[in-house]
């Protein structure tokens, strides 16, 4: 552990100027808040926030980030108070110590709860100061470091997962990739622990194997250079454990198999020499194509720039080079904090707007599954470039889709979006988007997000987007549904109701507002004697529910399938066909044809749980999708027949299967949407006017 002198000696070393009292009074204080404590390890709690401290003057980061440092722990884990800090400290300190702070004593219910809320008021924090950020990377970093002495192996693997999921992308994110790196072969070593051993058992014997091997590249390596008149400093060694484990996962192959696990590093005086060296280093060694990466024209979206190229060495050995420049390699290292300067007013937005991605998915976020997933997807690193027709660079994951670009442009390019141009040929909006392409976004106002694009999309930021506005849709559809239902609730009451019924309802039911009373009868999550009761006390002891039936039939029109109800798949009823609607507790309504067998199944149980509702499709309803049964004989074309007829009719194929087949008829199941019964029925007898066809019938 750092004596008090040698942490104040480290910040005055660079930083003269550095205020030594507040830094010897945080010290001080921390070691007495925190008294006898100890850590699973045996040793003194106040000596894990001075290493914190330790590892961020490494750094070379402000005072007040080290004194940060030194108290994070003291308003969570000891008596001392947040107005104490404030007051000893100053609010900046107060402010700084707050972030970092864990929710330790949140009422949650699960351990994801938890978690989330954990990180919902860190990201917040880090928003305001990044430097929330550097401190709790260093605290969880130390953390790791120690991990071992917890007794607990479940205990040992829920941190190491939480580090892994969270804390090393967020430190990929800032650039920090040495913080990285230590983070992800703790974390591998308990997660993983025999694939761990494995991996570090035969990086060893390559070692010894290979003797000085690395040194010997690396020597060869800066003589090629020198010879081309490029001054270099060349280091080498081999990947990280986890590192290999990832990259035999995402190749499917063998430790045996994977022939590049060692990196070379040359630094170079300029970004000029970078190029020449690569030129250099090509000239004398074959590239593997495909494994060249330019992060100097094009860096990533945490500032990192390097170039990256692996080679095959004479020695017939796959190697990889990555050449920087001196400042390019202290930001590889640490980043954002690399170029951290305490005087600086503002310090981090440029390198870290993406923080304000993972605030806008903590406004839309519905629950602390969909944050963690959301988040977890913001934070991990971007693989592909995209271009705007402009020339502006959009980074996103490998996999994502235009959906995901639009949304990385602008919210409101994607809730818009219609289709897109790639390189300027249209596509689907579930097209992948290679590295390097041109994406224009084509958007029309009229357009919403579909949920559809829950499929396609896979940013964090898409998603988060995209399951609001499905929300909304969905609340909004089920308040005018429940006002419909509300409305026959009361036409049943025996009497009219008074001018505060609805505000005593309110009262009575613990609701907040009209629209959430609205929901909960959408959903059945009060019955209707619940309503009538709160609406008018005694109507629902007279039994009213029973002996007045429902006044009319309540209207679909307007309202979404699969929002504010759905279309049974067992019967696939369409506007014209007579139905009825079923409602079980916190559920929309169910919509069956009147003659649907799943009903007369129903009444034959006497199904307490589900309530028969009265249901019309209105004026004017919008189609569906029915599904019909066709067989036809085995003939080349027959298809392709049948899909003109239905094109012929207006109506629309959206799925087809094949169900059965012998040597003379086969039988498909075809779903087409079609406006209402009577053009599904002019489309039947049209079909069975065909001579290819031996029947139809409508399932």
């Amino acid at each position: 552990m750092l004596r008090q002198y040698e942490l104040v000696d480290r910040v005055l070393d660079y930083d003269p100027d550095a205020d030594e009292a507040l830094l010897n009074r945080a010290y001080v204080f921390s070691m007495h808040a925190h008294g006898s404590q100890k850590r699973a390890s045996g040793d003194p709690y106040f000596s894990h926030p001075i290493e914190v401290a330790g590892i961020l003057t490494d750094l070379r980061l402000d005072a007040e980030t080290i004194v940060t440092a030194i108290l994070h722990d003291t308003v969570e884990d000891t008596v001392a108070t947040p107005e104490e800090i404030a007051r000893l400290f100053g609010p900046n300190v107060a402010r700084l110590v707050d972030g970092v702070t864990k929710l330790s004593k949140i009422e949650a219910q699960t351990d994801n709860e938890r978690a989330a809320e954990n990180l919902r008021k860190f990201l917040l924090a880090m928003s305001d100061d990044i430097r929330v950020l550097l401190v709790k990377l260093a605290d969880r970093l130390h953390n790791m470091r120690t991990l071992h002495h917890i007794a607990k192996p479940e205990k040992r693997r829920r941190i190491a997962r939480e580090t892994m999921d969270i804390y090393a992308p967020l430190a990929e994110r800032v650039g920090m990739y040495e913080f990285m790196k230590e983070m992800q072969t703790l974390a591998f070593a308990q997660l993983e622990p025999e694939a761990f051993e494995s991996i570090t058992r035969r990086l060893e014997q390559l070692k010894v194997g290979g003797g000085d091997r690395i040194t010997r590249i690396a020597s060869g390596l800066k003589l090629l250079l020198s010879r081309g008149g490029i001054e270099s400093d060349v280091t080498g060694r081999e990947k990280h454990p986890y590192s290999i484990f990832r990259k035999m996962n995402e190749r499917h192959i063998s430790f045996e198999q994977l022939s590049d696990v060692m990196a070379f590093r040359a630094l170079v005086p300029t970004e000029e020499d970078c190029y020449r060296a690569l030129g250099v280093i090509h000239r004398r060694w074959p590239m593997v194509p495909g494994r060249f990466k330019d992060y100097i024209s094009t860096p990533k979206r945490n500032g990192y720039r390097s170039l990256h190229t692996t080679v095959i060495t004479a020695e017939q050995t796959r190697i990889e080079i990555q050449i920087r420049t001196p400042a390019m390699h202290a930001e590889a290292d640490f980043g954002l904090a690399a170029h951290w300067t305490y005087k600086q007013a503002e310090r981090h937005d440029a390198q870290v707007s993406w923080i304000r991605d993972l605030v806008e998915i903590l406004d839309t976020a519905d629950s602390p599954e969909e944050l963690l997933e959301h988040t977890r997807m913001a934070m991990y690193q971007d693989r592909i470039f995209a271009f705007t027709p402009k020339g502006e660079l959009i980074q996103l994951p490998k996999g994502a889709t235009p959906i995901d670009f639009s949304y990385a442009v602008h919210t409101d390019l994607g809730d818009q979006a219609v289709g897109a141009k790639i390189n300027g040929r249209v596509v689907p909006l579930s097209t992948v988007i290679e590295n390097g392409d041109q994406v224009q976004i084509l958007r029309s106002a009229g357009q919403t997000p579909q949920p559809g694009w829950l499929n396609v999309a896979v940013t964090g930021k898409a998603l988060a987007a995209i399951r609001r506005h499905l929300r909304q849709t969905e609340r909004a559809e089920q308040v005018t549904l429940g006002e419909k239902l509300y409305e026959d609730i009361v036409a049943r009451l025996p009497a009219t109701l008074g001018v505060d019924a609805m505000k005593q309802a309110l009262k009575r039911l613990k609701l907040p507002d009209e629209g959430s009373l609205m929901v909960a009868i959408a959903r059945r999550t009060l019955s209707d004697a619940a309503v009538m009761e709160a609406l008018m006390p005694g109507s629902a002891g007279a039994d009213i529910a029973a002996i007045a039936p429902q006044s009319s039939a309540l209207s679909i029109k307007g309202l979404t399938p699969g929002v504010a109800y759905d279309l049974a798949i067992c019967c696939h009823p369409v506007p014209g066909d007579r139905i009825v609607g079923l409602r079980r507790p916190d559920a929309g309504i169910e919509v069956h044809a009147i003659d649907c067998v799943v009903l007369t199944e129903l009444a034959d149980r006497s199904d307490n749980e589900t309530d028969w509702v009265d249901v019309s499709w209105g004026e004017r309803t919008e189609g569906a999708v029915a599904r019909i049964s066709v067989t036809v004989k085995n003939e080349p074309g027959v298809l392709g027949l049948l899909a003109t007829v239905i094109g012929q009719h207006r109506a629309n194929i959206i799925n087809l299967r094949l169900d059965t087949r012998d040597a003379r008829f086969h039988t498909n199941a075809i779903d087409v949407e079609v406006h209402d019964v009577q053009q599904l029925m002019r489309l039947i007898a049209a079909l069975r006017a065909l001579d290819a066809v031996n029947a139809v019938e409508r399932v």
